[in-house]
């Protein structure tokens, strides 16, 4: 097994509860009520909770006559906001099996495709700060969307921080296996309730179940 001196996770779904789809997308609808679009169709709705890309979100703004920077402010402004009320009230927490990484040795940081602000209060929220040495997610503007995994783009930036020269990207989607590999990592699939059944573009290095399969892949 390949000695590794960094260690990168994702967040939702590795890290912490993924978000609820229903919470996304009341939070999605309350942001073209914001821009003044009460009724949005469902098809728009839903693909403004996941993969958006630029040229989408500017098909969709077209169609209510509306600025594509408007509606995306206003979407990421809602989605951040549901996200933090979800974490207060406890709806969304750490996965338990965070405490099987804590005490790794090797430098860590998260990389994400959510909000870099998101990722900053999750780490204050749960007292995780010290346990990371970086953490990266999107900027909240249209052009991070075109950066977002596979783009290397985060996972490059966290490793010019950390630096070493074997690393490990832990993930809980396709997305995130491509771009370990893009990035020249090796990648672990964390193979949770809601990723049970997804299908990998590419096989993982490793596959696990929890956070503690992780640890014994750094730690042995």
């Amino acid at each position: 097994m390949t000695a590794y001196d960094t260690v990168l996770f994702d967040n939702d779904g590795v890290l912490v509860d993924p978000p609820a789809a229903e919470t996304q997308a009341a939070a999605i609808r309350d942001a073209f009520a914001a821009v003044g679009v009460d009724s949005p169709e469902q098809a728009h709705v839903e693909y403004l909770c996941g993969g958006v890309f630029p040229d989408g979100l500017r098909d969709i703004a077209t169609e209510y006559d509306l600025d594509p920077a408007e509606l995306w402010t206003a979407r990421e402004e809602y989605d951040e906001r549901s996200q933090f009320a979800k974490f207060r009230d406890g709806t969304r927490d750490t996965y338990d099996d965070v405490t099987a990484i804590t005490d790794l040795d090797q430098p860590m940081g998260v990389v994400s495709s959510n909000h870099h602000s998101t990722i900053e209060f999750i780490l204050d929220h749960f007292g995780l700060h010290d346990v990371f040495d970086t953490y990266y997610g999107r900027e909240m503007t249209i052009d991070s969307l075109t950066r977002k995994k596979p783009n290397t783009h985060y996972l490059d930036r966290a490793m010019a921080d950390i630096g070493g020269d074997s690393a490990l990207y832990v993930g809980d989607s396709d997305t995130d296996v491509l771009a370990a590999h893009r990035a020249g990592m090796d990648s672990v699939f964390v193979r949770r309730e809601h990723s049970r059944d997804t299908e990998l573009t590419e096989a993982a290095t490793y596959e696990v179940t929890d956070l503690h399969g992780v640890a014994d892949i750094v730690g042995g």
